[in-house]
């Protein structure tokens, strides 16, 4: 089992400022999202804006990814690869994913669009993802020291079972540690035994990103891109992330909007 970085409260400071650019960006990028504007456009705002403040996309070039997001639509489940081709209508919903790297720290998050306003979007896609997002804040909730990794992806697999909606929680993708690395320990599943896997103590930051489908839980693995994943069953999936600290007294959310969107 791979050590957990513990953040001193300097790295914490510096991590804080790089999650809250991140989540700028997110804020940003909701006032663009409309009918007729393609996903590579998306990604080249988020670019510039990057760019402009000093920071660096994480995900370009990170293992052969060549965006500097990730905007996965309808029943694509995570790392969809921008493109001119893929052009947003009326009543998509749309998941990006943005992690900056500035002062030696990586922030990620990713939030849900709905494309043309809840007016546009069906009743079951408003509801998928409105608990997906209620899912993601029962997980932090679990966030405190003396806790277990396990907690998280149990009380967000309890939060989803209670629903009665019979939804699929993915588990081939998962939450990860993150900080100096894009990537780092722990791996945060959300289906999880309650008990179970690394203690949690202050200092510690990954995220939490529960991937939630309508219909099954299996994905597939576009064989052409080897990046994009769909639901295996062609059905609406959601997503919403934060990074989140371990604190003393609980949790921190290091990526909340600094307009109170997320």
């Amino acid at each position: 089992m791979s050590k957990i970085p513990i953040k001193s409260e300097q790295d914490l400071e510096a991590m804080r400022r790089t999650c809250q650019l991140t989540a700028a960006i997110l804020d940003a990028v909701g006032e663009i999202i409309e009918p007729g504007i393609n996903t590579e456009e998306i990604n080249s705002f988020i670019h510039k804006m990057t760019l402009d403040n000093g920071a660096q996309p994480s995900t370009l070039n990170y293992k052969g990814f060549t965006r500097s997001c990730c905007t996965s639509v309808n029943d694509v489940v995570c790392h969809g690869i921008p493109s001119q081709y893929v052009i947003l209508k009326e009543g998509d919903i749309i998941n990006i994913d943005v992690t900056s790297y500035r002062e030696g720290f990586h922030g990620d998050s990713s939030r849900m669009f709905l494309v043309g306003g809840e007016q546009a979007c069906s009743k079951e896609a408003l509801e998928l993802v409105k608990i997906t997002k209620q899912a993601l804040f029962a997980g932090i909730e679990a966030v405190r020291p003396g806790a277990k990794v396990g907690d998280i992806g149990a009380a967000i697999h309890d939060f989803i079972k209670d629903t009665g909606k019979g939804y699929g929680i993915v588990r081939e993708y998962t939450g990860h540690g993150v900080g100096r690395e894009f990537h780092e320990p722990p791996q945060v599943v959300h289906i999880a035994k309650r008990g179970s896997g690394d203690l949690l103590k202050p200092g510690m930051t990954f995220t939490i990103e529960p991937m939630i489908n309508i219909g099954t839980h299996k994905t597939v693995l576009s064989q052409i891109d080897g990046w994009t994943v769909r639901t295996a069953d062609g059905s609406l999936s959601a997503q919403w992330e934060h990074t989140v600290a371990v604190r003393d007294g609980g949790c921190e959310i290091l990526t909340t909007s600094p307009k109170g969107l997320f």
